[in-house]
């Protein structure tokens, strides 16, 4: 079942729009991620959520998509998220644990999987315009942005070409193809 849960969790950039997400649904994802390992037990994240049409529409514009994809500047409105996570950190209580981020990040979006949902992890955000947007302390850092929705799009594991190009694409069709290093190229003593 893990194994099902973790090949469903690719990052999805588009979404039907018109299938909302609840404020129940993103509480347990976090409660999830609330409960899973924490470096030295600090428990620095703290985490806005978004489910409704108006803060949504404030927090996509501070969002970059998909680097690799030069000529696409993200989704367009009806294939957008029904819902955010903004991750930030309590910078007065700890700093830079990208292991907490990480693990917190994979713990939520395997729950969206188990749902029925999808998303994206979004680093590249404009900081501070989405602190000044939501009105966060100080104290709280953004770290990350999950997107999260009902995906339309199709995503597709690849090996690695001989070139050795990690960089994902999308082919003619729209299906996002992501190409991944094999096992025996990943393990020393193979």
């Amino acid at each position: 079942m893990l194994k099902e849960l973790v090949l469903k969790n690719r990052s999805y950039r588009r979404f039907d729009q018109t299938k909302p997400i609840s404020k129940d649904e993103l509480l347990g994802f976090i409660d999830l991620a609330r409960n899973s390992a924490s470096g030295r037990n600090l428990q620095t994240l703290r985490y806005f959520i978004s489910f409704d049409s108006e803060t949504n529409s404030k927090i996509y514009p501070t969002l970059s998509w998909a680097g690799y994809l030069k000529d696409w500047d993200g989704p367009v409105e009806g294939e957008r998220p029904s819902g955010y996570i903004v991750m930030v950190e309590d910078v007065l209580v700890g700093k830079n644990l990208v292991h907490d981020q990480g693990i917190a990040a994979q713990t939520i979006l395997l729950a969206a999987v188990e749902k029925g949902y999808g998303g994206c992890m979004i680093y590249t955000v404009k900081r501070r315009e989405i602190s000044e947007i939501l009105e966060l302390p100080s104290n709280l850092e953004v770290v990350l942005v999950l997107a999260l929705g009902v995906p339309i799009e199709k995503v597709v594991i690849e090996p690695l070409p001989q070139s050795g190009d990690i960089k994902y694409w999308r082919d003619e069709n729209h299906v996002h193809h992501v190409p991944k290093r094999s096992l025996k190229d990943i393990i020393i003593n193979f």
